[in-house]
């Protein structure tokens, strides 16, 4: 018999994040839900096109929730799970970073939507931090330029109208296929690319389990559904897969 751990994947949508304080977009408080027009503040096309749009995206992201939050519980029971030895990886559609705040390594977090944390010029691609181009707004500059080309700025996000990352994409896959037990977490697995991960886990042979509020398309292939809080089913999924025996 191998003595091999599981391989363990999980992909993290909003509803992992709202015990920390961060809405999601669609449900009944999301922020689509409670300003129509902010979608538009993410929306590439409509963001390079108009100034106006590029400094009230500035101002959201000022305002953002993200900045506050903390890792909850099942950010955490993650991070424990991987520090027990199981080997862990999270493809997550968030991009507000607690997953690493928590302590998970970040060569073990696939951000499939990119990072809220970063800044990425539209023009030479140059990254720099979020926190100092939020100064920089701060300081009076609206919609700060780029300060290598002087191109537009944009968070390091995947906006509507454009592709995820091809090789962040293509890792997630490869992950799914591999992994032994997928997680999906906080998702309604309506969203594609993202959301044909919990299928293909399942086609090769992963024990799928879905802990989500609502039901998902999903929820037949699924081993285990769980409708239980994820502030407190996750971490009691996670410490049986950790405990020896199991």
């Amino acid at each position: 018999m191998s003595n091999r751990k599981p391989l363990v994947a999980i992909l993290s949508g909003a509803g992992i994040s709202t015990d920390s304080g961060i809405p999601d977009y669609r449900g009944p408080n999301g922020l689509w839900r409670r300003d129509p027009g902010a979608e538009k503040l993410v929306t590439y096309d409509t963001y390079m096109a108009d100034p106006d749009v590029r400094r009230r995206a500035w101002l959201m992201r000022r305002d953002s929730e993200t900045w506050h939050a903390r890792p909850n519980a099942a950010h955490l029971a993650v991070a424990e799970l991987e520090r027990s030895g199981v080997p862990v990886r999270v493809i997550t559609q968030n991009v507000d970073g607690l997953h690493q705040l928590a302590g998970l390594p970040a060569r073990k977090v696939l951000e499939l939507h990119g990072t809220a944390r970063a800044v990425v010029c539209t023009k030479c691609h140059a990254r720099s931090g979020m926190d100092t181009a939020l100064e920089r707004v701060a300081a009076g500059e609206e919609d700060p330029p780029c300060r290598v080309c002087g191109g537009i700025l944009k968070s390091a996000t995947v906006m509507f109208g454009q592709r995820l990352d091809p090789e962040v994409l293509a890792q997630a896959m490869g992950i799914a296929k591999a992994c032994d037990v997928f997680f999906s977490v906080g998702t309604t697995l309506r969203v594609q690319p993202a959301a044909s991960l919990a299928g293909i886990a399942a086609e090769h042979g992963a024990r799928l389990v879905i802990v989500n509020a609502e039901p998902t398309p999903y929820d037949e292939l699924a081993a285990e559904v769980v409708r239980e809080p994820i502030g407190t089913a996750l971490p009691a999924l996670l410490s049986a897969l950790a405990s020896p025996g199991t």
